[in-house]
């Protein structure tokens, strides 16, 4: 077998790295090991960190035991490319969904735009265009949009950039980015809707508003999205895929925001349909 222990999780180097020589308590150490469930992905890496694009995405499914059900499927076209967008209940298991369904359809002529954290995954590097707000590729990202809206690959967004919260008892979305309207007009690219249903524990989504609340700046709920990933395993998941949108619909008459809700209503109201 291959040395893959280039893509392990070690969170002690982690550490290390970030820490600058400061000391980390034993406890925080391994409770940080715990909820990133490093043993556990460790383990799958070195069974499958050698795969890369769709045979990776597929034995990461597995591996979560993951169960789809698509519905609307004969409303993916044929020709294209096209912007497909979605909303981000979950942060881990709607990603590799998306990417298992439109990349088995359209033959892995896919890019995701993610996170930058999300490209420590090297099995699934091949499929991302990397947002980082700091640092040269902040410099390099406008770019990188640009070549994958150009590319003939289909782009799988979720723009509202953070996976969904809970405000007034409500799981949803936060605002919508403008990107993908203005973007996918520049280019022309007809906008494919889809809803992913799904949901994250309540510690999650009490977690996310305290910080808020708090004013702390830093994605405290970001650090628990693998053990999230982890709770939702042996689950089923209802994926709905809606109508393209022509890219002509997105004209003066609202502006390129009001757009972007436009669309985010038509994803939500998938779910109401299906």
């Amino acid at each position: 077998m291959a040395d893959n222990s280039s893509v392990f999780i070690d969170i002690d180097r982690v550490l290390a790295e970030k820490a600058k020589g400061k000391y980390i308590p034993g406890f925080i150490r391994n409770y940080l090991k715990r909820i990133v469930h490093q043993d556990e992905l460790n383990e799958f890496l070195r069974e499958h960190g050698s795969e890369v694009g769709l045979p990776f995405l597929n034995s990461t499914l597995e591996f979560l035991d993951a169960h789809l059900v698509v519905n609307g499927e004969e409303n993916l076209p044929e020709s294209g490319p096209f912007t497909f967008v979605s909303n981000h209940p979950l942060g881990g298991q709607d990603g590799l969904a998306l990417g298992k369904v439109l990349g088995e359809h359209y033959d892995g002529r896919i890019k995701y735009l993610v996170n930058d954290l999300l490209m420590n995954v090297k099995g699934l590097a091949p499929f991302f265009i990397p947002i980082n707000k700091t640092g040269k590729q902040s410099r390099d990202f406008p770019r990188l949009v640009e070549a994958g809206f150009q590319s003939s690959d289909h782009i799988i967004m979720f723009p509202a950039g953070l996976c969904s919260r809970k405000q007034n008892g409500v799981i949803k979305d936060l605002e919508w980015k403008k990107t993908f309207i203005s973007k996918s007009v520049e280019y022309q690219r007809d906008v494919v809707p889809m809803h992913f249903e799904g949901r994250n524990s309540e510690f999650f989504y009490r977690l996310a508003n305290w910080s808020k609340a708090l004013g702390i700046k830093f994605n405290i709920a970001m650090l628990y999205l693998a053990d999230e990933m982890f709770k939702n395993r042996h689950k089923t998941f209802t994926i709905t895929i809606g109508k393209p949108i022509p890219w002509q619909t997105f004209d003066k008459s609202r502006t390129p925001a009001q757009w972007a809700e436009y669309v985010k209503d038509i994803v939500y109201n998938l779910n109401t349909n299906a």
